[in-house]
Parts: structure tokens; sequence; C-alpha cells
């Protein structure tokens, strides 16, 4: 095989395994008490407000945010919607 065959065959398997890799959606959870005002990602769970981007306090138990999967404990943060009070 040629110099040129190499590499297309080289960039032919790079190129594939970069794809198949990107098309894998990143594993997330909610999680409540870590948004920072105005950072949240979707409604309160207390129906202070219903949209994203409306948190007015910072790590408000009721705004959650999305995070990668496994880390918002150690964030502070609580994978389950805090009780109704």
């Amino acid at each position: 095989m040629n110099n040129k065959a190499l590499i297309a065959a080289a960039l032919t398997g790079l190129l594939g395994t970069t794809i198949a890799t990107a098309a894998e959606p990143a594993k997330t959870e909610k999680c409540y008490g870590v948004s920072k005002a105005g950072k949240n990602d979707c409604a309160a769970k207390d129906g202070s407000h219903s949209c994203a981007g409306q948190a007015k306090t910072d790590n408000n138990p009721q705004d959650w945010k999305k995070v990668p999967a496994g880390t918002c404990e150690k964030m502070g943060g609580k994978t389950d919607a805090p009780k109704a009070s």
C-alpha cells in the first residue's frame, strides 16, 4: 500500500470513530438546588416561575439545572424534586 492509501485508511477510521461518538448523547440528570439566579433550566417545582432563566436566587431547592450524570450530589444538590410544603 502506498502512503496516500495508508493516510486515507487512517483518516476514515478516525472520522468514523468521531462521528459515532458525537452521535451518542451525554448522560445528564436534573439537579435541584445548584442553579444560580437566572441560570436554571426550566420551571420551578413550586410553580413560582414557568421558564428557564427565571430563577430569582442562587441554589433555590425548587429550581433545577441539567448536569452530567453522577455529579449532582457532589455539587451539593439533590436529584429528587423537593417535597411540596
